[in-house]
């Protein structure tokens, strides 16, 4: 497996296996755990055997306290904001103490905006469970919630202190969300990584058959992706902008979609085969490129235009 990359503010990102759900890897978890008092944040879709292995690596002189939300974007809001803090309140959690994040995107940022405003900053600690998170939202220090006026509008820069990927959370991912994740894999091959894009264009049947030696190949380049262009702008003004790529039409189709019918690297997958048109358009790129782009999101069944409100992709 790949060794720890070191990242911005000497945080580590781990890419662990934990095969035979056996601790040995997760151990990591526990050696970083200098806290007195442990939330672990979770949704109510994660397997529950997930959690108690998580649980279990947790050294058995902390306090730990298990706080579960509903999965999907509608509990990144400020009613969770709220009570979570207030919970850490009640149970007198401090600077000294910590959040482990243990789900998707919606977990992940949640929780790390809580760790961000309480006291002004307590750690937190990611183990994403769907590749989207794994190879995105847990990666980079952004955090927020949502309100009725948008997606992500109230937040805070906020790097965990360890981010843990295992590729056997992913054996019992939702196809559909698999595929999701993979929008952004695509992404940082089109962005920056031509070693990903070739892997796509190369090893397209063993990734949707979740081959694990690829899929991990996959996490592993689109982190270090991530991760330079994070260390060099951190805070997205300068080159981090390029990690946006297909998200300005991706969030006008969930903002159209009500944040409910389509999931968000679906969304993305249509933004990046719009802005690939406009750039070929405008002479960014020439045709013979973009139809090796739309070939590659065909190939793994990506989702086109799903309405008629949208601008022509073919």
């Amino acid at each position: 497996m790949p060794k720890p990359i070191k990242l911005a503010n000497n945080n580590f990102l781990s890419s662990l296996d934990m095969a035979s759900e056996e601790i040995i890897h997760i151990l990591e978890l526990a050696k970083n755990l200098k806290n007195k008092k442990i939330l672990v944040i979770s949704d109510e879709n994660i397997p529950r055997k997930y959690i108690e292995l998580v649980i279990k690596s947790i050294p058995s002189n902390k306090v730990i306290n298990l706080h579960k939300i509903k999965p999907g974007e509608e509990s990144k809001s400020f009613v969770n904001f709220q009570i979570i803090l207030n919970k850490l309140a009640k149970k007198k959690y401090d600077r000294s103490d910590c959040i482990v994040a243990i789900g998707g995107g919606v977990v992940g940022d949640l929780s790390g905006f809580v760790a961000a405003s309480y006291m002004r900053g307590i750690d937190y600690i990611q183990i994403p469970t769907t590749l989207l998170s794994q190879v995105d939202s847990s990666v980079g220090g952004k955090t927020a919630i949502n309100i009725e006026s948008g997606k992500n509008l109230v937040g805070a820069f906020k790097n965990p202190k360890l981010v843990l990927i295992s590729s056997t959370f992913l054996r019992t991912l939702p196809d559909r969300e698999f595929r999701a994740g993979i929008a952004e894999v695509i992404k940082y091959g089109l962005i920056y990584n031509k070693r990903i894009f070739n892997i796509f264009e190369k090893e397209n049947k063993l990734i949707l058959k979740r081959n694990q030696r690829i899929i991990e190949k996959l996490i592993h380049e689109s982190v270090k992706t991530k991760a330079k262009i994070v260390t060099e702008d951190e805070k997205e003004l300068g080159i981090r902008a390029i990690l946006n790529f297909g998200h300005t039409y991706g969030h006008a189709i969930e903002a159209k979609n009500n944040y409910k019918s389509i999931l968000h690297g679906e969304a993305v997958a249509m933004g990046m085969r719009m802005a690939s048109k406009m750039s070929m358009l405008e002479g960014h790129i020439n045709e013979t490129a973009y139809k090796k782009i739309i070939n590659v999101f065909e190939m793994l069944g990506l989702p086109k235009n799903i309405s008629n409100n949208y601008s022509d992709l073919k």
